[in-house]
């Protein structure tokens, strides 16, 4: 039978194709693996633990974790198994933002990872109204641990556990996601059981997974629901998931895991590129041609041998002499990567897909469950420049104005608390995703801007800042850009220098930088240089869309600082005002 809870990924799971090393997650520099079984086990120990501390259907109960680990996932389904709906918080966001979601939600316990979270937590308990405890799955001081509650015995509840997960329906609520947003009071989405697992079954259809002999790297942030709902897929296809102990180790632990699929944001996957183009022009003589020559041919790529058989020999030639090089960076066994949550460049999908990475685009929001299209290699289904087709059960049309809607199993309940705001998106069975595209005649989906981020200048001429952002990061200078000028005579940009490369690029150059960012971004020969890329990228633009000017911030954007989301989109509120000395420069 196919599920129709969430819980049931894991049931299916144990009787179709259990793994030896379901859940993996390093502690002290080593990895401890969990079975199919032992996951099952720990599942129903928590779940009889929490029924004696009286959790009920319909309590809401909070996790936050600073990294991917097997105990947030045994969290996750006890939880759910009684009917109790989970609240993922993102660890990155403010004591204050902790306080209001916790209160909001009216979450009676909370999860935690680490001491650094205690302590967070900590400086706001006082405040919480309806919490009544704290566990973590560190061990810390004053604080009871999550194995403390896990020793329970089972026999004699199990029967009451199952009388308990039958009367969990598909439509009951599941979790809470307060999405972090690029501005405003986050909002709880409310997303149903049957509203995640349409999602899952439909997207497994779309994902090149081998049932049962595959590995995955999971490291964005599982409290997301893109990588939440990616779990799930993995719950149900039988692939060991090995949690990587942080984005600054992802480079050691592909090597220790050499999975077969991961899934990333395009910001990651930037970088991942442009440190590889780094060090290929480091490179000399018959090495460095062989190598600029590989990625040429890379940023010509297109799917199914459309370029021609003579294109596709030399391909076999890149990948056998440069590319597999790529590859065996990323651990050698990297067939496929799911990036969503922001708009992908066409030169980064054509270059890995060249390099024999199946980049598999997919769109979505945290309403919609999330994935709403995706990209699949397979069956002719995957277009550079496109985010996919709509998955299985998904309807998708685009209003006058521009602005993509949607339908489906997987449209959210609604906000939590909030029916004003819940009628003001979904209007006549369709949700307003509040993004404009268009969709081809071949049923591809094209992502061209946010419909709130458009705007207008002083002369009357629309921007899409999108647009713009996405085609300067192309320059190696650039690590982070904003676009403004709304109401303004022209766009301009804010931009975050890349600190790393500027600093390779000056001693290549014999140019003297200061060991300030302060005075990086002051330096002359810089700031001439960026003005070079941005002539250069400006002129696939008309004159009113170019940017004019530019000031550089001295300062690495950032999630703990604010600058960013958890998932690395820029929050434009807060460099707004941030840098709004910047900008009256740029407009005085």
């Amino acid at each position: 039978m196919k599920p129709t809870r969430l819980f049931d990924f894991l049931n299916y799971q144990k009787q179709n194709n259990p793994l030896e090393k379901c859940l993996n997650t390093k502690y002290s520099g080593k990895w401890k693996s969990l079975s199919t079984e032992a996951f099952y086990e720990k599942v129903q120990q928590l779940t009889s633990s929490l029924l004696k501390m009286g959790v009920k259907k319909g309590d809401k109960i909070a996790l936050i974790s600073t990294n991917n680990r097997t105990e947030w996932c045994i969290v996750d389904l006890a939880v759910l198994q009684l009917g109790a709906v989970t609240v993922p918080i993102y660890p990155t966001i403010t004591a204050k933002e902790y306080e209001y979601i916790l209160n909001h939600s009216e979450s009676i316990f909370c999860f935690i990872s680490d001491v650094e979270i205690f302590n967070k937590l900590n400086s706001i308990l006082k405040n919480s109204k309806k919490l009544k405890g704290v566990f973590s799955f560190d061990s810390i001081e004053n604080c009871r641990s999550l194995n403390s509650i896990l020793k329970t015995e089972i026999s004699g509840v199990e029967e009451k556990i199952n009388l308990i997960k039958k009367n969990v329906l598909p439509n009951d609520l599941a979790t809470i996601i307060y999405t972090s947003g690029t501005t405003g009071i986050p909002k709880g989405v409310m997303l149903t059981h049957n509203n995640i697992v349409s999602n899952v079954l439909s997207s497994s259809k779309r994902l090149p997974l081998e049932i049962g002999s595959s590995k995955a790297l999971s490291f964005l942030p599982v409290c997301h629901i893109f990588e939440r709902v990616i779990l799930y897929v993995y719950y149900f296809n039988s692939i060991e998931i090995h949690f990587a102990e942080s984005l600054e180790t992802i480079s050691e632990n592909l090597k220790e895991v050499s999975p077969n699929f991961m899934t990333a944001v395009p910001r990651l996957l930037e970088k991942v590129y442009d440190k590889i183009y780094s060090k290929g022009s480091s490179l000399t003589g018959i090495k460095k041609k062989l190598f600029y020559w590989a990625v040429e041919l890379g940023l010509r790529f297109k799917p199914y041998g459309e370029n021609g058989f003579l294109y596709e020999i030399k391909l076999k030639i890149a990948r056998k002499l440069i590319f597999s090089k790529w590859k065996d960076a990323l651990g050698g066994n990297l067939q496929a990567i799911c990036s969503g949550s922001a708009p992908l460049q066409p030169r980064l999908a054509r270059v890995f897909n060249a390099a024999g990475i199946v980049l598999a685009e997919g769109y979505g929001l945290t309403e919609t469950s999330p994935v709403l299209t995706v990209s699949d290699i397979r069956n002719n289904g995957l277009k550079i420049g496109c985010v996919g087709k709509p998955i299985e059960g998904v309807e998708i049309k685009i209003a006058e104005d521009g602005e993509i809607l949607c339908k489906g199993p997987n449209i959210m309940k609604g906000y939590f608390k909030d029916k004003k705001k819940t009628s003001e998106v979904i209007l006549d069975g369709y949700f307003h995703t509040g993004d404009i595209g268009v969709i081809d005649n071949d049923g591809f989906l094209k992502i061209t801007d946010r419909k709130k981020q458009l705007f207008k200048t002083s002369g009357g001429k629309y921007i899409a800042p999108q647009l713009l952002e996405n085609k300067m990061k192309q320059s190696l200078f650039i690590e982070q850009i904003m676009v403004v000028g709304e109401g303004e005579k022209m766009p301009a940009a804010l931009i975050q220098p890349s600190f790393e490369y500027i600093k390779e690029w000056s001693t290549e150059n014999g140019i003297k930088i200061e060991n300030t960012y302060e005075k990086v971004c002051q330096n002359t020969d810089l700031i001439n240089a960026i003005q070079t890329e941005i002539d250069f990228h400006n002129d696939d633009f008309s004159q009113w869309e170019k940017i004019k000017k530019f000031k550089l911030t001295p300062e690495i954007w950032n999630v703990n600082d604010g600058h960013l989301t958890p998932t690395m989109k820029v929050k434009r509120k807060v460099i707004k005002e941030k840098y709004k000395v910047l900008i009256n420069e740029i407009y005085s």
